[in-house]
């Protein structure tokens, strides 16, 4: 189980995985087949079909080179495989040149059923869609998301294609959305130590990695072996007097293992220090958009370019790295390749000149080795290319597996009548820090209780045990009798409307933003909440009105006027617990003493919390409760604190009044 003490990007950054710990990612990514069964089984199907080209393509080119260009009789010497003999016997008796025109007809058909060469020959014989990319690894996973190919041309071609791309689309976006779902879902003190940039980096470019597991680990094999199979099978039949050139392409297969072994590991690690950086830069870029006033107004553009260029340097010098060992692992593949296809050329070579083989069989054997050579690379390939792929893997099944909050199940209570109790209540935080420690103390619906301190106290830590983004570590909170943690999480989440101290506000409409929380409400009710919450005025003067979208240039709105809609919002949501986490940080005295009013007129059928500072907004709470150091140290009425002459709130009181 994952320890979720520790920071998730603390966890993720060990490389060294084990055979056990790569296979047992792989198998977890390939049962993802379970969701598109139909799509697979078409480019499954379609591959298959490609496996046409090692059984017909050579045969029409020894025809033409030794009894057209030659003139030797037809169906002599050389043993054609039984599915060509039709053809063979077909041309039987006929010129040359009638010869000639029907290996141009067979040809013509296969050029509009296959493409002009069939698989294995060049640029001009497959079918792909790969996309312009830059050189690290964030823009060349775009191609994976986005890959659709086909190992022919032609009409074949064209529809394996069209299948693959919506079959390659549609996985990613899959893992995408479960990806973005799960994050979601994170408990709130997992969220804070998650940079936005990293996760961010994992949902678009990590998830990729899943359409290498995906096609190279049953497409690519499956579809070698059954060549290999294939041409073992027709070479033997037709060239069993010639199996040197059989074994010398069989032993590709442990040359290639060989020259694979020493890079696998190396590889691993390079595309896992690729990605990490990767993931940097995009943090950084985010933080810096995020944080761009104030860059501006402290003078740290010059400091945040440099920063940037660092970690963007890094990135680059890290794939650099990743690529570096991918052309060693290359040129070693091309030795072995290489010399062994030296030595075929020269065996088939001899038997042609020998008189054992005849010219046309030269370029059928040339074909065949090819062939089989190359899929006796692609299986150690496999595995290679798995060591790239499977750190984005492992980054994406990393954030899936961490425990979230949506899992809880409990019960499910009817609207709060009663109140809050929190009993004995300590929390830490996982760095072992204490923020609260033995709250004892009781809210009930139909009053105003207002937390108040100095910051850090631990007000907002204990506002969030209410609707469970936290956990207490010791103790209890209950609601109307039961404990937080036995009730159901999404009935606990509707029973509170929590508007936050920062403004969390989407890019929509206005209406939308305020109704987020109730999309079932008309527009007079939000309305209703807008006008209590100071809000009407401005946004009916907007273009649009309450169809202003936000973030747009006609809409651009201050900090005051988000914090009014977020507190809008929190008044829609149907709950029966409503927290404010600073909510008139921002707002003029009018629009807060209105608030405020509204506020009294709320808590007659529910809890309302207030977390805040201003002695105004505090005074005309039933219940104000002082924390300092995660202890309550003082309870009570407004009146009732300030006649503790030496009291804690009584200086609270007293400071502010000095602040004038």
């Amino acid at each position: 189980m994952t320890d979720t003490n520790q920071t998730p990007n603390a966890l993720d950054l060990d490389t060294d995985l084990n055979f056990r710990q790569t296979f047992g990612l792989v198998v977890r990514g390939l049962r993802y087949i379970r969701f598109f069964k139909m799509r697979f089984g078409a480019k499954f199907l379609l591959m298959w079909l490609s496996l046409l080209s090692p059984l017909i393509l050579p045969w029409p080119v020894k025809i033409v080179i030794d009894n057209v260009i030659l003139g030797m009789p037809i169906g002599e010497g050389t043993v054609f495989p039984p599915y060509f003999m039709p053809f063979v016997s077909f041309l039987e008796g006929r010129s040359p040149i009638e010869i000639m025109a029907w290996v141009l007809l067979l040809g013509a058909s296969w050029v509009i059923l296959f493409g002009a060469f069939g698989s294995g020959g060049g640029a001009s014989d497959q079918t792909d869609g790969f996309l312009a990319e830059g050189h690290d690894t964030a823009t060349t996973t775009e191609n994976e998301a986005n890959e659709g190919f086909s190992k022919v041309a032609g009409l074949m071609g064209m529809l394996e294609y069209q299948i693959n791309l919506r079959l390659t689309q549609s996985l990613n976006h899959l893992m995408r959305a479960q990806l973005f779902e799960r994050i979601n879902h994170l408990p709130m003190r997992l969220l804070n130590d998650q940079h936005i940039g990293d996760s961010v980096y994992r949902m678009m470019y990590d998830t990729p990695s899943i359409t290498n597991v995906f096609y190279q680990v049953i497409i690519s094999p499956t579809v070698a072996l059954a060549t290999a199979f294939i041409i073992l099978a027709v070479m033997s039949y037709s060239y069993g007097e010639a199996p040197e050139i059989i074994w010398i392409a069989l032993l590709t297969l442990p040359v290639q293992i060989l020259a694979m072994l020493p890079w696998a590991k190396i590889t691993r690690e390079k595309s896992q220090a690729s990605r990490e950086a990767g993931s940097v830069t995009t943090g950084n870029i985010e933080e810096g958009m995020s944080n761009v006033l104030a860059v501006q107004s402290l003078g740290g553009n010059k400091r945040e370019r440099e920063r940037f260029d660092k970690d963007s340097n890094e990135s680059f010098r890290r794939f650099r790295v990743q690529f570096f060992v991918q052309l060693l692992f290359q040129v070693c593949v091309w030795v072995g390749t290489a010399s062994l296809g030296l030595v075929a050329f020269y065996v088939i070579s001899s038997l042609v000149i020998e008189g054992k083989l005849t010219p046309g069989d030269y370029g059928v054997l040339i074909y065949y080795y090819n062939w089989l050579a190359g899929t006796m690379r692609a299986l150690p390939y496999v595995w290679y290319r798995i060591q790239h792929s499977i750190p984005g893997i492992r980054r994406v099944f990393f954030l899936m597996d961490l425990p979230t909050e949506s899992a809880r199940a409990g019960l499910t209570l009817g609207r709060i009548t009663n109140g809050i109790e929190f009993k004995n209540v300590n929390y830490d935080y996982p760095d072992g820090r204490r923020a609260l420690e033995q709250v004892n103390l009781t809210a009930n619906v139909g009053e105003i209780l207002a937390l108040v301190g100095p910051t850090g106290a631990g007000k907002t830590t204990l506002a969030y045990l209410v609707p469970g983004f936290y956990d207490a570590t010791e103790g209890e909170v209950l609601i109307d009798g039961h404990n937080v943690n036995d009730i159901s999480l999404q009935n606990l989440r509707s029973q509170v409307s929590y508007v936050f101290q920062e403004t969390q506000l989407f890019s929509d409409s206005i209406l939308d933003n305020i109704r987020y929380g109730n999309t079932d409400a008309s527009q007079e009710d939000v309305e209703r909440v807008a006008k209590i919450a100071g809000a009407h005025d401005f946004i009916t003067s907007l273009p649009n009105g309450y169809q202003s979208k936000l973030g747009t240039v006609t809409s651009k709105l201050s900090v005051g006027q988000k914090q009014r809609i977020s507190i809008a919002r929190g008044l829609l949501k149907e709950a029966s617990v409503l927290i404010l986490d600073e909510p008139t940080s921002a707002l003029d005295p009018e629009t807060e003493t209105y608030l405020v009013n509204s506020l009294h007129e709320a808590a007659k059928d529910k809890l309302v919390i207030i977390i805040a500072h201003r002695l105004s907004t505090i005074a005309h709470a039933d219940n104000i409760v002082f924390l300092e150091n995660g202890q309550v140290m003082e309870q009570g009425s407004h009146q009732q604190l300030l006649e503790k002459a030496d009291g804690y709130y009584s200086r609270f009181v007293a400071l502010q009044a000095s602040r004038g």
